[in-house]
């Protein structure tokens, strides 16, 4: 199974999405997956220089994690992730990597990411977009897959209507709506949403 986590701007929350999906559905002995872009030496994930890039000049590098800690990869094994990995690819390149994505999700049970981009490659079986109405920044990649998603989850800073502009309203209400408030973004809502997304559909006999 796989589930994609994406959102409209960097620093949102994405992360403790996907950590509060792994802690509520740790039975399912999640493989995650961290997707950083970066460009012109500027990591597209916080907006500064971070070192991201591969310094061996390969097109990608994917590392795993395998102690818990501060960074996005170390909160997803805290969270309770059996694996997991930090994908970093140069802006616009993911397609790089694309046979190393698929082999991952090919090999491991159930699979979360947390990327817009990686929505080129793959059809999940749950596509979450968080949304943070008080945050003008909206992602080109976000605004293109913004229909493909399930189910937004919108977190409630007290702001009923969004500061983006150029971004039609309908492309995002006619689809279930989570409203979250830090830092819970998983609520048993949210949860069960995504279990029953992932539930094996009923056999007719």
């Amino acid at each position: 199974m796989l589930v994609v986590v994406g959102g409209h701007s960097r620093n949102i929350g994405k992360t403790s999405v996907v950590a509060g999906l792994i802690r509520k559905l740790r039975h399912r002995k999640w493989t995650a997956v961290k997707i950083t872009l970066y460009g012109n030496g500027v990591c597209a994930h916080d907006g500064g220089a971070c070192g991201c890039e591969p310094a061996s000049g390969e097109a990608f590098e994917l590392t795993e994690e395998y102690q818990p800690n501060d960074t996005d990869s170390g909160r997803y094994l805290a969270a309770g992730a059996e694996r997991s990995f930090w994908l970093r690819a140069p802006a616009g390149e993911l397609a790089r990597a694309a046979g190393t994505v698929r082999k991952m999700i090919e090999s491991a049970g159930n699979v979360i990411v947390e990327s817009n981009s990686i929505m080129e490659l793959v059809k999940p079986d749950v596509f979450l977009m968080l949304l943070d109405f008080s945050c003008e920044d909206f992602k080109p990649s976000s605004l293109r897959f913004m229909d493909r998603a399930d189910a937004f989850i919108v977190v409630d800073r007290g702001i009923n209507a969004p500061l983006w502009e150029d971004v039609a309203r309908g492309m995002w209400d006619g689809k279930p709506q989570f409203l979250v408030k830090p830092p819970a973004y998983v609520t048993a809502a949210v949860a069960d949403f995504v279990r029953g997304k992932l539930s094996e559909p009923a056999v007719s006999r």
